[in-house]
């Protein structure tokens, strides 16, 4: 099942100007209730008498577990205290009933205490900023706002049991877990909370991001006409409004439907089995996203998965691109408004010049993706994301990106270097539409005799 994003109608203007969103869930504290002692056991008998005709036989007070009287569990047994390694550091504290005196006659709650010296270090003012954005991919000031944005939307009240955990170290969570990937042991060490905690703070974070952000990050663009001069002037080809990739996020292998997640080009390529969902994306001049389709499986060609989405439903199909074009590459059909290379043998020198051009404006496209999985480590590796929490997190990363983007936030040069990996084939019906093939020689022709165009 696929999950398409594309803008929503806002009224703001500013980016950050939009309505909060609403609590999404609630996060589950780490609480045990020490339990009494069970009841002694049944008092000795010498052997001889009742005793012996009774030998082999339970004593009646003794019932097996399982029973109504089930043996009470330590509070260290549990899953969350248990997580990292059996380090079963605990303190005991007394809780004060709403009404005064203690709960339940000495009710008293085991809380594990787990080290946050990393998240206070890096945290504090103190901190540099270079290592601020090693960190979370993206500077403080972006930082702060995206806390202030999504602040009604993951936070959390007080409680008589415990505090809450503060919004900047929950959206903190979430951002280096995309921003590294890091197996959920590791972050639960570094932010001093439970792995199942972690994990639930990252799922809350990336659907605040989705239901609060998505909407203004990730839109078409109002005006269509100053994106196309834009894109004409590094290209020369008039009336491109985007340029449209797709990549593959690897995945583990599904336990149901499996075949069609298989993904057999990257497992020719890399001697090992691959499974992946897609990412459609088309991104403007600057390389922002500007639409997303993402959850589709990989055994899908990026060809069908164009038309089982928004993007081609919605404005490709409908009509609604008002003669502009979207630019692709070989994988995708020339159409009535996809703007795709030549593909067949024994091209003229003007068909060899489009091709370059059009992979000029394409390649806005590949270098966006690359930087997005470069910033984001989580969507270069399998993921212990569920499958269909998986769209969720790939699109808040996609509005993360647009955010670092247009805040000026660059990739940090030592992950600079990422490269992608993406196979590319030819379309089955590489031309779609006789009117959109005598335009596209009526461009190549104008581009190799520096004609200007209309």
């Amino acid at each position: 099942m696929s999950t398409s994003y594309t803008e929503a109608a806002f009224g703001s203007s500013s980016f950050f100007d939009f309505p909060l969103g609403e609590d999404l869930s609630y996060l589950f504290g780490n609480i045990h209730e020490e339990q009494p002692p069970p009841p002694p056991p049944p008092a000795f008998q010498a052997p001889g008498g009742a005793a012996m005709a009774d030998r082999g036989k339970r004593p009646a007070e003794y019932q097996p577990e399982g029973s109504a009287a089930k043996r009470h569990r330590s509070p260290t047994s549990s899953r969350e205290n248990s997580d990292d390694g059996g380090d079963h550091d605990y303190h005991a504290s007394e809780v004060a009933a709403p009404g005064g005196g203690r709960t339940g006659g000495g009710r008293r709650l085991w809380v594990k205490e787990r080290n946050c010296e990393w998240w206070d270090n890096i945290s504090s003012p103190a901190c540099p900023e270079s290592d601020f954005r090693r960190a979370f991919r993206m500077s403080r000031a972006t930082f702060e706002a995206l806390c202030e944005e999504l602040g009604a939307a993951v936070a959390k009240e007080d409680t008589m049991l415990r505090a809450a955990i503060p919004v900047r170290q929950r959206v903190a969570v979430c951002v280096w877990r995309l921003a590294t990937g890091e197996p959920l042991r590791l972050v639960s060490k570094r932010f001093g909370l439970g792995i199942s905690t972690c994990h639930k703070l990252v799922l809350e974070g990336c659907a605040a991001i989705k239901a609060v952000l998505m909407p203004r990050a990730v839109q078409w663009p109002a005006d269509l006409d100053a994106v196309a001069a834009r894109f004409q002037a590094k290209s020369g080809i008039p009336n491109v409004v985007g340029a449209v990739y797709t990549t593959h996020i690897p995945i583990i292998a599904p336990k149901a439907n499996v075949a069609a997640y298989y993904n057999r080009r990257h497992t020719e390529r890399n001697q090992k089995t691959s499974y992946s969902i897609t990412v459609q994306g088309v991104v403007d001049d600057a390389g922002a996203f500007t639409d997303v389709c993402i959850g589709w499986p990989g055994s899908m060609s990026d060809s069908d998965v164009l038309e089982r989405s928004a993007l081609h439903a919605q404005r490709g199909a409908a009509g609604l691109l008002g003669g502009k074009w979207v630019a692709g590459g070989a994988e995708f059909p020339l159409t009535d408004w996809m703007l795709a290379p030549y593909t067949h043998q024994n091209m003229t020198w003007a068909q060899h010049m489009f091709n370059e051009r059009v992979d000029g404006v394409r390649a806005v496209a590949r270098e966006a993706f690359r930087r997005l999985k470069a910033r984001w480590g989580c969507l270069q590796r399998r993921t212990e994301v569920k499958l269909q929490d998986l769209p969720v997190v790939l699109g808040a990363c996609c509005v993360l990106h647009n955010i670092c983007e247009r805040s000026g936030d660059a990739v940090d040069p030592e992950i600079a270097s990422y490269q992608l990996f993406d196979d590319e084939m030819v379309a089955d019906s590489p031309v779609r539409s006789q009117a959109a093939a005598k335009a596209r020689d009526a461009i190549a022709h104008n581009l190799l005799h520096n004609i200007p165009s209309s």
